[in-house]
């Protein structure tokens, strides 16, 4: 594994401050150097908000090949594939998703570990607001990556071990590729797949997206928007089947 090639992203479980305003504390890791590249003090889990601060640290230190989250919002929904308007724009970066399994914390572990560090010395007491908060956590994530060496990093810190990804912030969004094998669909307004004479609901995030279907057995196709599995389609019996996350 090396730098920007997965980062995790999470929620630390909300609290309460000294105002009595719940503080929602939103936190970037790079795996591989276990530099915590943002702790964002948010008064809620909305997605505006953490698309603007993720697509700030985007540009200020590159993408990520790919992104690990678990299955709650903004990250992930409940419809098919999952998706949310903000795994959309992260695919048209070009960025894989990972998702945890549900109720599976294990499968983000480190990012677990720092969170625990992270509420012990930035919560408890919590500060009066969340400018005081943000200052606890900018703190901490300087303490965090410059001066806590790691057991997995041979004992160097995460400042050491992190660079810049050399994959730019593009200015515009491209649209979505697919290979030439592929089937091409334009899904409509009102989220449905037009596959012949029949119109089955996908997603209502993917209304005016372009997916991709390749066949993989005899009638039976894989949905892709960019390189992110959506469902399988059976068109024998003219079925849209959900796939694990």
């Amino acid at each position: 594994m090396h730098p920007n090639g997965l980062w995790t992203f999470d929620f630390k479980g909300q609290f309460r401050m000294l105002d009595r305003r719940y503080c929602y504390p939103l936190t970037t890791t790079d795996l591989a150097s276990r530099d915590l590249l943002q702790c964002v003090a948010l008064p809620s889990t909305a997605a505006p908000p953490v698309q603007r601060h993720t697509d700030a640290l985007m540009r200020e230190m590159g993408l990520p090949e790919a992104i690990h989250s678990d299955c709650g919002a903004p990250f992930a929904g409940p419809g098919i594939g999952h998706l949310t308007r903000l795994g959309l724009h992260w695919i048209k970066l070009g960025i894989r998703l990972e998702r945890s399994r549900p109720a599976s914390p294990a499968d983000n572990a480190s990012h677990e570990r720092m969170h625990r560090t992270l509420k012990q010395h930035t919560t408890r007491p919590p500060a009066a607001n969340l400018r005081q908060q943000q200052r606890r956590f900018d703190c901490f994530r300087a303490e965090f990556n410059h001066e806590r060496p790691h057991e997995a990093l041979l004992d160097r810190t995460p400042a050491e071990c992190y660079r810049p990804s050399s994959r730019s912030f593009p200015h515009r969004l491209e649209e979505v590729q697919y290979p030439g094998h592929f089937e091409r669909r334009r899904i409509t307004h009102g989220g449905s797949l037009c596959w012949h004479s029949a119109r089955l609901f996908l997603s209502i995030v993917l209304a005016g997206e372009t997916v991709g279907l390749e066949e993989i057995d005899d009638g039976v196709w894989s949905i892709y928007f960019g390189r992110h599995l959506l469902a399988r389609l059976d068109a024998h019996v003219g079925k849209i089947i959900e796939v694990p996350v």
